[in-house]
């Protein structure tokens, strides 16, 4: 079983809307809880430098997931959601369109 995210972004963050030393942008505020363990990270290379285990890819079933958190506004996003959008539909904070780029790091993709 997934575990359920909790709200806090973990990662090497350097700033309150979870911008980390990797990806710092002002269109960087997305963190994505990871599959294996439910925890937002600010980006792939923060979960991969501080956890112990392995990345997991979100599953194609899983899209309805609210797994996709804006730093700018807390607001969570389901995956399908995100990957629809170029800015957060709450608060209208824009997302890096960069980030397309990583999709298959954090989602199964067909």
């Amino acid at each position: 079983m997934i575990p359920a995210p909790d709200r806090l972004i973990h990662g090497r963050t350097t700033d309150a809307q979870g911008r980390c030393v990797h990806y710092g942008t002002d269109r960087d505020v997305v963190a994505i809880a990871f599959a294996c363990c439910g925890r937002f990270y600010a980006c792939h290379l923060c979960h991969e430098e501080l956890e112990s285990h392995p990345a997991a890819l979100w599953p194609l079933l899983e899209r309805d997931r609210e797994a996709v958190l804006c730093g700018a506004c807390g607001g969570t996003l389901s995956i399908s959601r995100y990957l629809s959008v170029l800015s957060c539909p709450t608060c209208a904070a824009p997302f890096n369109e960069g980030c397309r780029l990583h999709t298959q790091l954090y989602f199964a993709v067909e």
